[in-house]
């Protein structure tokens, strides 16, 4: 298989890592969530509105929510993979949380990595939540391994560069393992993702796959975020599976996963706490809240899997859907 050449499109999509990450950081800055990491892949971030600020809290709060029912499933007996990493933390506040995973493995391009594993090498307390008595750490300029902990250079396009850096990760293909992707399917062109779901689908005996993605993207406000990330050289390849949650879940249903649910943020962040929600909803006033809630609807979380295990997997929503209590 002849390795896909590099798009004119992946510097854009590249550079969405910083924008992510900057918007995590002013969040975190202002207490939305708890993150002692961010901080040393961000120095500096400018503060964003009130609505991207609440916007990744749900983000990150949905994903950790999903992760939290698979490990009462698991415990720490399972694999992470994290695709389209970027600057995540989460191995560190999972590790700070007093999880230890079997196996946590973040893929990105090899641009992005190399400069995560820069700040790892010269961050001590970034490197001794990787550092397990015993073990050691080989670092290469994109890559790095430790005992359980590993970030590699790769192209997800290239399935069989994937397959050789799992490989060099130590992944274990009967251990229940959870994939998280945070727009990153997008991305990719259909018939490239298509290849890299399957291939997961065949070799994983038990799998949970996280998505957080675009949604509704066929009508005036999904056309207009589509308009604003094509100006800035992001061609959103895979928006095709973003028209609606039915076609989030036919993805991995055509994929061969066994089955899939989806969620749009607005029920994801109804499934959050209402104390947590009113916590967070006290830190900011909303001069747009209707802004908000369209961003919600616009944005969705999946879960698919393979074999029995995750299958019952289920997020739980407060009946009450027409406000989001943000005025």
């Amino acid at each position: 298989m002849e390795p896909p050449s590099f798009h004119p499109c992946d510097e854009a999509v590249i550079s969405t890592n910083d924008d992510a990450s900057n918007c995590k950081r002013s969040a975190v800055k202002l207490g939305y969530w708890k993150d002692d990491y961010i901080a040393h892949f961000v120095r500096n971030p400018d503060r964003k509105a009130p609505e991207i600020n609440r916007g990744y809290y749900a983000r990150v709060k949905g994903i950790e929510m999903c992760i939290e029912k698979f490990f009462k499933k698991t415990g720490d007996k399972c694999q992470i993979v994290n695709l389209g990493c970027g600057f995540d933390t989460l191995y560190w506040r999972l590790r700070e949380a007093g999880h230890m995973v079997t196996n946590f493995v973040e893929l990105d391009f090899p641009n992005v990595t190399s400069r995560k594993c820069y700040q790892i090498k010269r961050n001590k307390v970034l490197l001794e939540k990787i550092h397990v008595e015993d073990g050691e750490v080989r670092l290469s300029p994109t890559d790095l391994h430790s005992t359980n902990y590993h970030i590699v250079g790769v192209d997800l396009r290239n399935i069989e560069e994937v397959a050789l850096k799992l490989q060099q990760s130590e992944i274990d293909y009967s251990v229940p393992t959870i994939f998280l992707a945070e727009c990153v399917l997008v991305y990719i062109e259909p018939q490239n993702c298509n290849n890299l779901l399957k291939w997961f689908a065949a070799n994983f005996k038990t799998a949970a796959f996280v998505n957080y993605e675009q949604v509704n993207m066929n009508d005036r406000f999904g056309e207009v975020m589509l308009t604003n990330l094509r100006q800035r050289g992001c061609s959103l390849a895979g928006v095709d599976s973003c028209v609606s949650l039915d076609a989030q879940i036919s993805r991995f249903l055509q994929c061969n996963w066994h089955g899939a649910r989806a969620w749009d943020m607005v029920q994801i962040y109804h499934s959050i706490p209402a104390s947590e929600r009113a916590r967070t909803e006290r830190i900011e006033m909303l001069d747009e809240a209707e802004l908000l809630v369209q961003l919600f609807q616009h944005y969705c979380i999946s879960i698919a899997w393979i074999g029995d295990l995750f299958q019952d997997i289920e997020i739980t929503v407060e009946k009450q859907l027409s406000s989001l209590n943000i005025d």
